[in-house]
């Protein structure tokens, strides 16, 4: 096992540096990389995703070629316009709005500037993180879609399912489920509510890629599927997701390396042309060792690892 962190280019979902911990099998290697925040138990799917990448590998893809969006964090308008220019061809925008501490009229001004740099013709969302109440997300989507031009989509605007049903009868714009769907006991909640029109699928915190595909299969919704911000060793795992799917219809949130300062890959998995090939980039041995967490981190790691397995092997009994 190998511990990595690397900073962020910009301040996303709170972070300034990413973190997490390489583990190599027989089929190459995975990433396990939960947010430092989550307990052994919310953890044990991304471990699982990691053994998978490392020791199973993935079924046979679909397709060569994986369209993606441009991850546009809760920043100024100047940035958020200089991330689009500098997306390498993406078409499409994931917008952050509802940001704790920001100003309502902060979020217009971006989208207005994600559109002026995308073009009449792109498309925006918007990722709410659940940040909203239901009368705020009723009021809220309207305005921001004007601001946009447009919106394809509003990813998980308020944080229960009940409420994301809601929301979806009360607005036009379609409704995108995510943490209601990787951060419930019941994921299937969503298609039973008829909570939302799209699922967004992350394969590590849902246990990794044959996880996903049966989810996928059994939710019976169009999938996209986004990152939970890895290196290119965990959005590799996301990639075989993208490319096993019988459909996919819309461009996935798997762009995100361009967030890090840096990879522990020499051939980073980056946009071309608004999309991202099918393959599996290798570590590299001198990036990881100039990218490689302090004795303290990764002795946290190791811990932290230990724990999630026992948790794992307690499920398995």
């Amino acid at each position: 096992m190998r511990v990595f962190s690397i900073p962020l280019r910009t301040r996303f979902r709170g972070l300034t540096l990413r973190e997490g911990a390489l583990v190599e099998g027989e089929a190459g290697w995975g990433e396990f990389s939960p947010f430092l925040e989550y307990d052994a138990a919310t953890s044990a799917p991304w471990l699982a995703c990691a053994r998978e990448a490392a020791d199973v590998g993935w079924p046979e893809p679909l397709r060569w070629s994986v369209p993606v969006n441009v991850t546009v964090p809760a920043c100024s308008p100047e940035k958020a316009r200089e991330i689009v220019l500098g997306s390498a061809g993406c078409r499409t925008a994931k917008v952050k709005v509802a940001e704790a501490g920001q100003q309502p009229g902060e979020d217009e001004a971006r989208l207005e500037a994600v559109r002026d740099a995308l073009g009449a013709d792109g498309l925006v969302r918007i990722d709410v993180n659940g940040g909203w109440s239901v009368d705020e997300a009723v009021a809220r989507i309207p305005v921001l879609e004007r601001a946009a031009g447009g919106l394809e989509y509003v990813e998980q605007p308020v944080a229960s399912v009940e409420d994301l049903a809601v929301v979806r009868r009360r607005v036009a714009v379609p409704i995108a489920a995510d943490e209601s769907i990787r951060r419930v006991v019941d994921p299937y909640r969503v298609r039973d509510l008829e909570a939302a029109d799209i699922a967004v699928l992350k394969v590590q915190p849902l246990g990794g890629v044959r996880a996903c595909l049966r989810i996928a299969e059994d939710i019976g919704l169009p999938v996209v599927v986004s990152s939970a911000v890895e290196s290119s060793i965990g959005i590799a795992a996301g990639v075989a997701l993208a490319a096993a799917l019988p459909e996919l219809p819309y461009a996935c949130g798997l762009a995100t390396v361009q967030l890090l300062t840096d990879d522990v890959v020499a051939d980073p998995l980056l946009p071309v042309d608004g999309a991202l090939p099918v393959r599996r980039p290798t570590v590299d041995a001198a990036r990881l060792q100039q990218l490689a967490a302090s004795p303290e981190r990764e002795e946290h790691w190791r811990r932290r690892m230990a724990e999630v397995e026992a948790v794992r092997q307690d499920r398995r009994s």
